[in-house]
């Protein structure tokens, strides 16, 4: 049903409206339609709406959620392409993305057919194993600590944010109930590095959100956090990673809704900034979150406006707030990749599913660049993000992981923990790490029922 009611348009802070990207004519009016739940979540007994559209990544995250607290379904939408555009920033701009690379199919070195398979998977030693509390969902994090939600222990609130310690395997509470005011804000998204701490807080009635940066220092925000922008339900709940004092988030239409014509923006806030700031627009969605390692920020933005829908793989300096660009990879017309991560000189990225046209980065698989111009892959399905270190890459598939060894041509696998298939494990890592780490809900092995989180750490030689 349509609401009369006008509410702002998405803001970086509050009283501060969206601002019109660079040669595009901004609103007379600020306004915001109808608001409507495109999609609905079920976490600790709260419905939380999901708009269309949204990073699938972070929603098969979601469902440990579910194994948690007993309760619940995911249901999501799918999402649309919308208008053909491109893509700006503040250093460079679309003009000089590359031609798309099509290589022709069965080309790639296929990790599963070509590398010689080992007993055990190579450049992992086991070195670390906790058990959290049910319902402990952890998040990609870069160091120490790994941002996590958390189920509260009665209704108000259902979800907490917290973050968990690698040092003492122990988890601590950073925000135990929404600074939002009202009954019906939950807690969505939490990440952090060891430096900042970023969260999202959903209202499960209305669909509008906020999210919230904070430094972060020993387990616990230091300092006032900074409300770094809202919006309504017409926009997705932003995709965030944090890196180092930055934070970086996604702003993003709903793929079908009355704002689905709105660029899309890359914003990027320091701790000690009074707010954040555009750092990257492109005109369309860009195709799955951002992720930042060895110091380069992986955004998949649109690319070359005038001839089609092309999705640009592209890396920034992170240290230069993205204003100069590192490499892109533009991939096939169409072919929209689930993730991606620049990995020292290689970019990684996943293609979920199989296309009609584009050659071999047309079909499903992990691929990983070579300097030669020729690509890597792993022909199964990604379930989430890969990462690894130099030349060892770990690519999470149904029910193992698949680790490569790029540089002795070896491969060997790494099974998840025992009764976790029904719910998943999924890591907590992306991109380059000197610990790759784990996360998955147990059954208990005589009830059936979950009964807990694992987490396992690996070194990564």
């Amino acid at each position: 049903m349509a609401s009369t009611q006008r509410r702002p348009t998405p803001r970086r802070a509050a009283g501060r409206t969206r601002p019109a990207p660079s040669g595009r004519t901004k609103p007379k009016t600020p306004k915001t339609p109808k608001t409507r739940a495109a999609a609905a979540r079920t976490a600790a007994g709260y419905a939380v709406p999901r708009p269309e559209g949204a990073d699938r990544s972070a929603i098969d995250r979601r469902t440990l959620i579910k194994g948690g607290a007993g309760i619940g379904a995911v249901a999501v939408l799918g999402s649309a392409l919308s208008s053909i555009q491109g893509c700006s920033s503040k250093g460079q701009g679309d003009a000089q993305a590359p031609g798309p690379v099509v290589v022709d199919e069965g080309s790639a070195t296929s990790v599963l057919d070509s590398y010689t398979a080992a007993d055990a998977a190579p450049g992992l030693a086991q070195t670390g194993a906790w058990t959290l509390p049910l319902g402990t969902v952890l998040t990609p994090s870069e160091g120490q600590w790994i941002a996590c939600t958390l189920t509260g222990e009665n209704a108000n609130p259902p979800v907490s944010a917290g973050a968990f310690s690698l040092a003492s395997g122990t988890v601590q509470a950073v925000v135990e109930r929404p600074r939002t005011q009202g009954a019906t804000y939950v807690v969505y998204e939490a990440r952090c590095s060891d430096s900042v701490y970023a969260w999202v807080e959903l209202d499960t009635v209305s669909g509008s959100w906020t999210l919230y940066g904070s430094a972060f220092s020993g387990g616990a925000l230091a300092g006032e956090p900074v409300e770094l922008y809202s919006a309504d339900t017409e926009w997705e709940p932003p995709l965030v990673a944090c890196s180092g004092d930055a934070v970086l988030w996604l702003v993003m239409p709903v793929a079908s809704g009355s704002q689905s014509t709105q660029d899309s923006t890359c914003h990027i806030w320091r701790a000690g900034q009074a707010e954040g700031s555009v750092a990257v627009t492109s005109h369309g969605r860009f195709a799955c979150e951002p992720t930042v390692s060895d110091g380069v920020v992986t955004l998949v933005p649109r690319v070359r406006e005038d001839e089609g829908v092309y999705y640009g793989i592209t890396a920034y300096d992170l240290a230069s707030d993205l204003s100069k660009q590192v490499d892109q990879l533009v991939l096939p017309q169409t072919v929209r990749p689930f993730s991606a991560v620049r990995m020292g000189e290689r970019f990684v990225f996943q293609i979920e599913a199989n296309y009609q046209s584009g050659g071999q980065l047309g079909k499903m698989g992990t691929y990983v660049s070579q300097g030669d111009g020729s690509f890597v892959s792993v022909a199964r399905e990604p379930l989430a993000a890969p990462a690894g270190k130099g030349d060892i890459v770990v690519v999470k598939v149904r029910a193992s992981y698949v680790v490569a060894d790029l540089a002795n041509s070896t491969y060997g696998t790494l099974a998840a923990e025992d009764r976790a298939v029904d719910y998943g494990e999924y890591p907590a890592r992306v991109g380059t790490c000197d610990t790759f780490v784990t996360f998955c809900t147990v059954k208990d092995p005589t009830t059936g029922y979950p009964s807990a989180v694992s987490v396992r750490a690996f070194s990564v030689a």
